[in-house]
């Protein structure tokens, strides 16, 4: 891990522009350790784009540089990757950073410096309200997704609905979530369990769920403590519909489940489906991608990472060929009806909240492919 850089002073970088020949872009993501896949498939999604604009001629004749820190996701690391990033590396905006206790950690950072957090792999409240004038969401938020979870469990009849979260503040963000979306059916959680961010150790809390038999549990967690709560529950002989919320990671679950083991499990997805060619900015994904890597691995994480380059790339080249912070900022909210190719954003000076889509998707025995 690299030595972190003292913190910008407030409003030492606020209007520093980038340099004649690079805009530098910084993203603290988990790398390595348990929650690896989802950084790692987010950004392979974002610079199979960036090295498409680079490949053009760049930004207004400068090419971009995404400088990606480890952090493990861990919010301690996150912070000093943040530090550094905007201090040594004078990134000129944020983005990418993966998920809330993570950004929780940073956001009195980016309020201080005054820089731009562009499209963080989180759905959290904290984000959203109060309003954050330098925070740029792409996804939808956790209380949507979780409202549609909740919605179509009760019209299936699934009444008796657990809780299964990380205990953190992604944890505690859906877990009211959660409670909010059943309460709107008159319902309460029958019953609520923790793991640890980052723990395989469910053993426990898969004893607590099934001890009351849910027809569903409701999961808000990474994929590592997500696949073996599933592993747990079955061995427990429990048979609830599982459902995830998008930021567990759909590779990351399927990967971890073998032998057709996820067949049948929920989750809700911020994205289109990134298989459906008939998508036009989903093809673009596809093709460029594929040129990217030698076998591409496709997949909800990594698309979300092309659209949120997307997003960033067309606020920087709206920003102007020598653009302050504030441009980024001005640039950003004059995105009204955006539509990248069948994916539509928009965002006013008072509406931080690109896009509100959500799906749901049932995996099955294999992976989808293209």
């Amino acid at each position: 891990m690299p030595t972190a850089a003292p913190a910008a002073a407030p409003g030492q970088q606020a209007t520093k522009p980038p340099t004649s020949k690079e805009l530098v872009l910084g993203q603290s993501a988990p790398l390595s350790g348990p929650s690896a896949q989802l950084g790692l498939d987010y950004r392979e999604g974002a610079l199979a784009w960036f090295d498409e604009v680079n490949r053009r001629g760049g930004i207004h004749g400068r090419k971009l540089r995404l400088i990606t820190l480890d952090d493990r996701y861990e919010p301690a690391l996150t912070l000093r990757n943040t530090r550094q990033l905007i201090g040594a590396e004078q990134a000129f905006a944020l983005f990418g950073y993966v998920g809330t206790p993570t950004v929780k950690a940073i956001l009195p950072l980016v309020e201080q410096a005054q820089i731009p957090l562009v499209a963080p792999l989180t759905g959290a409240r904290l984000l959203r309200e109060p309003f954050r004038p330098m925070v740029f969401n792409l996804r939808a938020s956790y209380q949507a997704e979780i409202d549609r979870i909740v919605d179509d469990l009760v019209r299936a009849g699934r009444h008796r609905i657990a809780v299964l979260h990380q205990e953190d503040a992604f944890g505690e963000d859906g877990l009211r979530a959660t409670r909010s979306a059943l309460a709107r059916h008159g319902l309460k959680p029958v019953a609520i369990a923790g793991v640890q961010r980052n723990s395989t150790a469910t053993d426990r809390a898969a004893r607590q769920l099934q001890r009351v038999d849910p027809s569903a549990v409701v999961i808000i967690s990474a994929y590592p403590s997500s696949a073996a709560f599933s592993r747990s529950l079955q061995r427990l002989g429990g048979t609830a519909q599982l459902m995830n919320v998008s930021f567990v990671g759909t590779g990351g679950l399927q990967d971890s489940l073998s032998g057709g083991m996820a067949s049948g499990i929920g989750v809700s997805q911020v994205v289109p489906f990134p298989w459906n060619r008939r998508v036009p900015v989903v093809a673009e994904y596809l093709r460029l991608l594929h040129r990217q890597q030698t076998t591409a691995r496709y997949g909800f994480t990594s698309l979300e990472g092309f659209l949120a380059a997307r997003l960033m790339t067309e606020g920087l080249q709206r920003a102007g060929a020598n653009p302050s912070r504030q441009a980024l900022v001005t640039a950003f909210e004059s995105m009204h009806q955006l539509d990248l190719g069948g994916f539509r954003l928009s965002l006013g000076p008072r509406d931080h909240q690109a896009s509100d889509f959500v799906d749901l998707t049932f995996l099955g025995a294999q992976r989808w492919g293209p």
